[in-house]
């Protein structure tokens, strides 16, 4: 089980070795999403080598905490977490997408351990949260449900209502990570579909809101430490990260959402992570 406070330089150096995984990853499979992968490298670092209660020697067990992932695009970095906590080798990573892998495009819960749920169709990993944090309350269970999210899901009208019945139902066991990196598939979050006030908007559904820096180690081991603390309210954690972030050319791009580097980007980008 990996839960405590271990050293901030070691999660450093695993999320830049995550990082490196990912861009090898994406190379060699030509097809995939860059950007939200790469800036959500941190935080998934944190969750599985700081913040989750869990086991990769018994990924069913009870306690563990769930972790949902909605934006079942940036799989990517989960594959690459998962498997530096050990739930299976990292020599698998790189059979990203190829027929018969059990890394696939988008996560399937059948294929591999370690996955709660399987994802693709943006905007429903909060609604499934919400009954996973619903029958942990029925069943008198301790453990937490956490669930990342991109910002552009957040222009899905299924979301507010997961929200909503959220609060109503005190769902005190759930956490909501939303990646608020500002792009999406066809552009900037603001021009498509404007969030702001975000913070706002949350508060008024009732739910408790936390801000982090997407890539303060420190800050966000804190911020996610303090949405564990017991309370009879969700909680929604805005992180704010950088698209692409590691890589010069990818960062705040909207165009590298959905693109992965051919030979000689790719180069370039392991060359940039290797100074980090």
């Amino acid at each position: 089980m990996f839960i405590g406070q271990p050293d901030t330089e070691q999660l450093k150096l695993k999320a830049k070795e995550i990082r490196i995984d990912v861009i090898k990853m994406l190379s060699q499979a030509g097809s995939g999403h860059s950007a939200g992968s790469l800036g959500m490298a941190d935080i998934l670092t944190v969750l599985y080598f700081s913040v989750l209660n869990h086991d990769p020697q018994n990924p069913t067990w009870p306690e563990r905490d769930r972790l949902i992932l909605s934006n079942g695009h940036i799989c990517p970095v989960l594959y690459a977490a998962l498997a530096h906590a050990g739930y299976f080798k990292t020599k698998e990573l790189l059979t990203l997408r190829r027929l018969g892998s059990r890394l696939q495009g988008h996560p399937s819960r059948l294929d591999l351990p370690g996955l709660e749920t399987s994802s693709g169709p943006l905007a429903q990993g909060i609604s499934q949260a919400v009954g996973f944090a619903l029958a942990a309350k029925i069943d008198k269970q301790h453990h937490h449900i956490f669930c990342l999210m991109g910002d552009g899901e957040l222009d899905e009208g299924q979301v507010w209502e997961a929200f909503l019945f959220g609060a109503k139902e005190k769902l005190g066991s759930l956490i909501a990570i939303i990646d608020r990196n500002h792009i999406q598939l066809d552009g900037p979050t603001e021009h498509i579909m404007p969030l702001e006030p975000l913070k706002d908007k949350l508060l008024s559904f009732n739910w408790q809101v936390l801000e982090m820096d997407g890539h303060n180690l420190e800050e966000i081991i804190a911020t996610l430490m303090q949405a564990k603390v017991s309370t009879d309210q969700p909680v929604a954690v805005i992180a704010h990260t950088i698209p692409g972030k590691g890589v010069s050319f990818m960062e705040c791009k909207s165009e590298w959402h959905g693109k992965t580097p051919n030979e000689g980007e790719t180069k370039q980008a392991l060359k940039e992570l290797g100074r980090l």
